[in-house]
């Protein structure tokens, strides 16, 4: 049985995504491994503290580049497209949870390079994002 004071903590935690930010952060300092951390990691807050006041998306780990390298490594051929279950393993494999059941591409089965990005990139800056877009910016820090 939890505390009362840890069942706090916890749902402080998660209302504001603390765990979700110090997992992005950790992974994009070992993915960059830049030479100065600290003032990296100060870049990337000041990134997201940007895009949660205007409508840029959140700081992400993965580029474009390395979109198109996921799709060149599942489209191995150069065919242009991938199947759904094809699209739907990659996207879950880069932690995305909200995935499309019916993209461009679905009715056919011929997911396009564009319809992958695109749905890759909104569901990681929607995973990446350590902030609920709908909070206040102007509310005060509790």
């Amino acid at each position: 049985m939890t505390s009362t004071k840890e069942d706090e903590a916890a749902k402080y935690l998660e209302k504001h995504k603390i765990l979700e930010l110090m997992d992005n952060l950790t992974s994009m300092l070992f993915f960059h491994r830049p030479e100065r951390p600290q003032e990296f990691l100060i870049e990337q807050l000041e990134d997201l503290k940007m895009s949660k006041m205007s409508s840029l998306d959140s700081p992400c780990l993965f580029s474009d580049a390395n979109l198109d390298a996921v799709f060149g490594i599942l489209d191995p051929i150069g065919r242009g497209h991938i199947t759904y279950a094809q699209f739907k393993e990659a996207l879950t494999t880069l932690g995305i949870k909200n995935i499309s059941h019916s993209p461009d591409g679905f009715a056919t089965d011929q997911i396009s390079k564009n319809t992958f990005k695109k749905e890759a990139r909104a569901g990681l800056c929607e995973s990446s994002a350590t902030f609920f877009k709908d909070e206040e910016t102007t509310k005060p820090n509790n």
